[in-house]
């Protein structure tokens, strides 16, 4: 991630924070650095500089306004669990009211692969997948974990393209969409930090109750098309030697099409990060899975 070479002050102290970590309230009158890093679609990134500490601080100053205390929430739980998460020290909101989360400094976003690399990420997000939500009591684990319906979520305006629509529906006839796990939502390169042989989960917005099999393939696809195939079927095999996999070839090419599905939907709505080859790829996924084809694109 290349930084910005300017810096200014941050006053931290003015932050409404409604949580913040007792080690740092005793340190928040003292002057530090903030460093701008390369925002996200929904927020400005910054990290921290105090002292010999640092930390991430996450300004979400655009349309989206998410419900951070319920992700700090999540993230402490994640944290104290053993996932590979953001340490979250507080959250609150700024003087224009945006949500502001502070996390630990943990890297910068994965960028060159290797199948090591792909196997530890991989074994990253089934770690998600294996966290106990179901040994939460009901009232407790609804705290900080959400539930939405998958179509309204995850194709916003999917009403308004008839072509996708029927598609969709086709496929969720095919597979039972469960909400018995947790799952990240959008588990890609930019959302995974590495530091010192270390990768960790960051964005948890789209963290709630869902269907690893989505997760999975969702990630798997995103590789694939700004990777490259032979990255993404290195990534998927990974997976697929868990003995916790088993899911059959129809089940991964159902989820593989609604993945697709999804990134063309989100092309025709919202700006979608672009690269070389990618179109080409796209194309290539819809003309050899079964259950889609190319005039979606």
């Amino acid at each position: 991630m290349n930084e910005r070479r300017r810096t200014m002050t941050i006053q931290l102290n003015q932050i409404d924070w409604m949580q913040l970590d007792e080690r740092v309230q005793q340190v928040i009158e003292q002057e530090h650095r903030i460093i701008p890093l390369v925002p996200g679609l929904e927020a400005s990134v910054m990290r921290i500089e105090m002292g010999d500490h640092r930390y991430a601080l996450k300004v979400w100053n655009r349309d989206s306004k998410p419900d951070i205390a319920k992700q700090y929430r999540l993230l402490s739980k994640l944290h104290q669990s053993g996932i590979r998460v953001s340490k979250p020290y507080g959250w609150g909101l700024d003087e224009q009211q945006n949500p502001v989360l502070l996390t630990s400094y943990d890297g910068e976003p994965v960028t060159q692969l290797t199948q090591v690399k792909l196997t530890r990420l991989a074994e990253r997000l089934m770690d998600v997948h294996r966290y106990p939500v179901n040994k939460v009591c009901a009232g407790e684990d609804g705290e900080y974990i959400s539930r939405y319906n998958f179509v309204e979520y995850f194709f916003p305006q999917i009403e308004l393209h008839k072509d996708i629509h029927d598609l969709l529906a086709n496929l969720i006839q095919l597979v039972q969409i469960r909400q018995d796990h947790l799952i990240h939502g959008d588990y890609n390169l930019g959302n995974i930090l590495e530091m010192d042989d270390y990768y960790t989960i960051i964005d948890w917005t789209n963290g709630q109750y869902g269907d690893p099999r989505y997760d999975m393939a969702w990630s798997v696809f995103l590789i694939t098309i700004y990777n490259g195939g032979s990255y993404g079927e290195i990534y998927r095999a990974q997976f697929a030697r868990s003995a916790s996999y088993t899911y059959t070839l129809e089940e991964e090419q159902v989820f593989e099409a609604v993945a697709c599905l999804r990134w063309i939907l989100l092309k025709r709505v919202v700006d979608v990060p672009m690269g070389p080859n990618v179109m080409e790829r796209v194309h290539s996924m819809a003309v050899h899975n079964p259950y889609l084809n190319e005039y979606l694109l």
